[in-house]
């Protein structure tokens, strides 16, 4: 019960490190972000480019789209000039996973004491960086933590049970890691979490793209939460966002050994494989939809347009 009450705490402080970066980020970026956000999306890779952009600066596809929601929710933004802006947030949050592949544990303790001395720092920008250290600081902490705790939750034998279930059957996976990414509403701290597991040969790459993929599907949930009672148009870009994800699952679940395989050749240390693997997915499922974002947003205005306006 102890590991389990550990897990639990780490999952916390991994999601405040994000927190915390995100934080920072977007107080550096200052309220501009909107705006840039405005002018950029007059076409569908321009909102792609955009999308990335956002992403790569918040550390958070979830807080993208829902911002997404809020600018068509205010009629700031149209439900198509959207479509783009969603297909780059799922490149965009594979950029923070490729950060954690690097090695930070010998500045873990100066990032995090730094972080605090700038915290009394009356200067906006200098406490906003000193979120950003902190922040990174707790994530990589965070990481070595779940590293040490793999051992030991291996060793209680309903976890165990669940690690070899696991192991041969990706669909479990897939949906352990739809159903956390849910609850935690961060799909890039459910997979970095599959890679600390990961690193320790807890369970095969299979199971870490399994996860992987369940977890963009479950990172829709907060969107979904946010279109509700924001209008038809939002409520769209919200199904937008599900559509995509579910769309590139069915699409690559059956390829998952595949690109396990490719990721493999391209890097030898399992974090970065797993990395590898969801740049590949999401940059594949964001490429192969682009060129169609008109017809996608058709598609998206016949299935859930025509329903809410009934209601």
């Amino acid at each position: 019960m102890l590991y389990i009450l550990l897990f639990i705490v780490l999952a916390g402080c991994f999601l405040l490190g994000m927190t915390m970066m995100r934080i920072g980020l977007f107080n550096l970026s200052g309220s501009a972000m909107e705006n840039w956000l405005q002018k950029m999306t007059k076409t569908p890779y321009m909102g792609f480019l955009a999308g990335i952009g956002m992403t790569v600066i918040l550390q958070s596809s979830s807080a993208v789209t829902v911002i997404a929601v809020g600018l068509v929710s205010a009629r700031i933004l149209s439900f198509p000039q959207t479509i783009g802006i969603i297909l780059g947030t799922n490149i965009g949050t594979t950029i923070t996973l490729e950060f954690f592949t690097f090695d930070l544990s010998k500045i873990i303790i100066p990032l995090l004491v730094i972080g605090a001395v700038m915290q009394f720092f009356k200067n906006i920008k200098v406490k906003s960086s000193s979120f950003i250290l902190l922040g990174i600081g707790t994530i990589f902490a965070s990481m070595h933590g779940f590293e040490w705790l793999s051992g030991p939750l291996a060793n209680i034998e309903y976890i165990d049970n669940l690690i070899y279930v696991m192991k041969d059957h990706s669909v479990i996976s897939f949906l352990i890691g739809t159903l956390l990414t849910a609850i935690i509403q961060s799909s890039t701290v459910m997979t970095g979490i599959a890679m600390s597991f990961l690193s320790v040969g807890t369970f095969p790459l299979e199971t870490g793209i399994a996860i992987m993929i369940g977890a963009n599907i479950g990172t829709c949930a907060t969107a979904l939460f946010a279109s509700i009672g924001a209008g038809r148009e939002a409520r769209q870009t919200a199904f937008a966002h599900i559509w995509l994800n579910l769309g590139g699952a069915l699409v690559f679940f059956p390829l998952i050994s595949v690109l396990a395989n490719f990721s493999r050749l391209l890097a030898e240390d399992p974090n970065t494989q797993l990395a590898h693997a969801s740049v590949i997915y999401n940059v594949v499922c964001s490429l192969l939809v682009l060129p169609f974002a008109k017809e996608f947003g058709n598609f998206i205005i016949k299935v859930h347009g025509k329903n809410k306006n009934k209601s």
